[in-house]
């Protein structure tokens, strides 16, 4: 109840294998495509990892039981968060007109996203593509935010570094974000080994599956979706708003599917052929 206290207030102020071990990913080079909204993914492949966080990470929260995870499918992954112009040309539609702590400008990450909306545009945006997208699992998108990594962020454990590869604690915290206090322009930072941007920081991105606080310690072994039912979605990745600790590769929330902010936006998954 605290920890969602927490995940409540920094939201509402702003709007198998051992650690030790290296993942296991599939050998396969890389490859990336661009869509007709000028989307880029990259293509990531099957493997398995080491999914929450251990005992001995600071600031872990309790629902963050670390356990095996083997994902049978690879997929391809937006390399940034939607931008305000990608919606755009999707819905028509523009959530975050005249709202506080925006920067308006087709560059930006995409924010007062709900989860309807994010689910809404993956539907639409098959369609127009012919390609099936839609929002990641939880799973996918650690697995994906860690790019092959097992420390607390995808660059390292050292927190300071995190000014680097995300916007953050620009309300809650002293970051990269600090004195621009809006979603910012995708892609400034650093990617992650997988080339991704913005997997810590700038806007929380949705997941597809149902929050729950207990899933971690008895989810299937392969991959795992959630649970079948609940009242909120999960929210992985921080903010441009908040401290360093809720931006961890392991950080989790759940927030009401309706529910729209200055620091909630989604990127996409779109599954091979």
């Amino acid at each position: 109840m605290q920890r969602f206290s927490v995940c409540l207030m920094t939201l509402l102020v702003i709007a198998v294998l051992s650690p030790s071990h290296a993942i296991s990913v599939e050998k396969k080079k890389p490859k990336s495509f661009t869509n007709s909204v000028g989307m880029k993914l990259v293509s990531i492949g099957a493997g398995e990892f080491r999914m929450g966080s251990p005992a001995s990470e600071k600031t872990r929260d309790d629902d963050e039981a670390q356990h095996a995870v083997r994902l049978s499918r690879g997929f391809y992954m937006s390399t940034t968060e939607v931008t305000q112009g990608q919606f755009m040309k999707v819905m028509g539609t523009t959530p975050w007109k005249d709202k506080t702590f925006v920067k308006e400008d087709a560059n930006q990450a995409a924010s007062y996203i709900s989860w309807e909306d994010a689910t809404k545009y993956c539907v639409r945006l098959s369609k127009k593509e012919g390609r099936k997208y839609r929002l990641p699992s939880e799973a996918e998108w650690e697995y994906a935010c860690r790019g092959g990594t097992t420390t607390v962020f995808s660059f390292g454990d050292d927190r300071k570094n995190l000014g680097s590869y995300g916007w953050y604690g620009g309300v809650i915290g002293d970051g990269s974000a600090k004195s621009e206090k809006y979603a910012h322009a995708v892609g400034q930072m650093r990617a992650n080994a997988w080339g991704l941007y913005d997997m810590h920081g700038n806007v929380y991105e949705w997941c597809s599956d149902w929050y729950g606080k207990d899933y971690y310690g008895k989810s299937p072994v392969v991959d795992p979706v959630g649970p079948s039912s609940g009242s909120e979605r999960v929210l992985r990745g921080g903010s441009w708003g908040i401290d360093a600790q809720y931006c961890r590769s392991a950080f989790r929330c759940g927030y009401t599917l309706t529910f729209r902010n200055d620091s909630v936006g989604f990127r996409v998954l779109c599954e091979l052929d």
